[in-house]
């Protein structure tokens, strides 16, 4: 699809499962809890956890009897960890391009405030972006139309873009707004795979996209 660009032109982007795959920042807290209960021999550990959790079992109850840890302790090292994730290919040259047009960018995203931050420097777009609003830091979660009236009051714009993924929550309030709606197709990798679900007019995107390669900036 092409965009064009301008002074005027806000895009603005989901986090989890939009700008990389969530299941990496799952696979990632995994990889520094099991360092931390097996430094020696952690790769075992690892497998399993991500074994159990594929089959649905409570991977932090395993961990807690196992180890005798107490479960807030390894829920605190999940969301404290610091992430290693990667970007969709993509991202990073549809980022270029819109500051090369001089357009704004910003993040909506729900979550708490230092897992998201967290994620957003381990794959190192903070200085592309304009604004962030996280849902803990405003108090409210998407569809909630307020997370995107903080972006339009923050950033001024005469056409607002949202991509995400999931069509459960994310585009109702951006399409209530006259935003121009964009939803990343499942890789096969979401957390959130109910999309078939919610595909009414309310909550369906105007376009889809396949990966960001196909995203041309004009």
């Amino acid at each position: 699809m092409d965009i064009k660009v301008n002074t005027e032109t806000v895009i603005v982007f989901d986090l989890d499962d939009t700008l990389y795959n969530e299941l990496d920042y799952l696979k990632s807290a995994y990889k520094s809890i099991s360092k931390h209960l097996e430094p020696e021999n952690w790769k075992p550990l690892y497998s399993k956890m991500f074994s159990l959790y594929r089959s649905k079992i409570n991977v932090f109850e395993f961990l807690a009897e196992s180890y005798k840890t107490d479960i807030k302790l390894l829920v605190d090292m999940y969301r404290h960890h610091q992430p290693d994730l990667q970007l969709f290919e993509g991202v990073l040259d549809v980022f270029e391009a819109i500051k090369s047009k001089n357009g704004k960018i910003a993040i909506i995203t729900d979550g708490r405030s230092l897992t998201q931050r967290a994620k957003l420097k381990s794959l190192g777009i903070l200085s592309y972006i304009d604004k962030v609003i996280i849902s803990e830091e405003i108090g409210s979660e998407k569809p909630n139309i307020a997370n995107f009236k903080a972006i339009e009051n923050a950033l001024s714009g005469s056409e607002y873009y949202y991509f995400a993924d999931n069509l459960k929550k994310d585009f109702i309030a951006p399409n209530a707004l006259g935003w121009k709606t964009v939803a990343l197709i499942d890789n096969g990798k979401n957390i959130h795979f109910e999309s078939h679900n919610f595909m009414t007019t309310q909550n369906s995107p105007e376009d889809y996209i396949i990966n960001f390669k196909g995203v041309v900036i004009l």
